[in-house]
């Protein structure tokens, strides 16, 4: 991997939105790359490749795993993560970073955030409105693509930086249209609901029929 502005941009891209979806995965993968040596990485985050990083990620990811397929516990999980999973992402970014001049390495650090916050606000969006199923099979099928989204991203683009963030963008696209389909049909359905619990004889407040009682 070379390390010009633009590689550096888009891997910043790819890994914050893997953090989005899955913090620690993303930060374990990167240090285990980082400590393997097996793909070059920007020397900033040679520190994720730290036995105390490494071990510490270790014990969260498998934490979030079990927890984040929970439904209703996952999305007090994914809330409380909104001032975890922004923030780190940003440190990535910042160390990531560390070789462009200072005013590009401060783009990169917010990009990095923004990023993130767009990828965490899609993934809770989505459980908001997935996790009601009754059934608990939807909930734990998409937390568990989202751990193989955010391991697999973030391998990927350490080693093809441009396709890694061309695909994080069509990702976070495909999010975004399935929330709203989903929000509108979920809203659909409770007015469909409302509709049928309301009496047949009762008149809406404000009609003709209620004025002339």
């Amino acid at each position: 991997m070379d390390f010009s502005p633009a590689s550096i941009t888009a891997l910043v891209i790819a890994a914050s939105f893997a953090a989005g979806l899955n913090i620690y995965a993303t930060v374990l993968t990167l240090g285990i790359l980082a400590r393997t040596h097996w793909v070059a990485l920007p020397p900033g985050l040679d520190s994720l490749g730290h036995t105390w990083v490494l071990v510490a990620c270790g014990i969260l990811f498998a934490v979030e795993f079990f927890a984040d397929k929970i439904p209703a516990f996952d999305l007090v999980w994914n809330s409380l993560h909104t001032f975890v999973r922004i923030p780190i992402a940003a440190l990535v970014a910042f160390h990531a970073s560390s070789q462009l001049t200072p005013q590009m390495q401060m783009v990169a650090t917010a990009l990095g955030a923004a990023v993130a916050l767009a990828a965490h606000s899609s993934k809770t969006g989505l459980r908001v409105l997935v996790t009601p199923s009754p059934e608990p099979i939807s909930n734990i099928a998409l937390s568990t693509s989202e751990d193989v989204v955010a391991v697999g991203l973030t391998w990927f683009a350490t080693r093809h930086p441009v396709i890694g963030a061309s695909v994080a963008g069509a990702l976070l696209v495909i999010a975004v249209i399935v929330g709203c389909f989903l929000w509108k049909t979920l809203a659909r359905i409770v007015r469909g609901l409302r509709q049928n619990s309301r009496p047949s004889g009762q008149a809406l407040p404000g009609s003709k029929a209620s004025m002339e009682i």
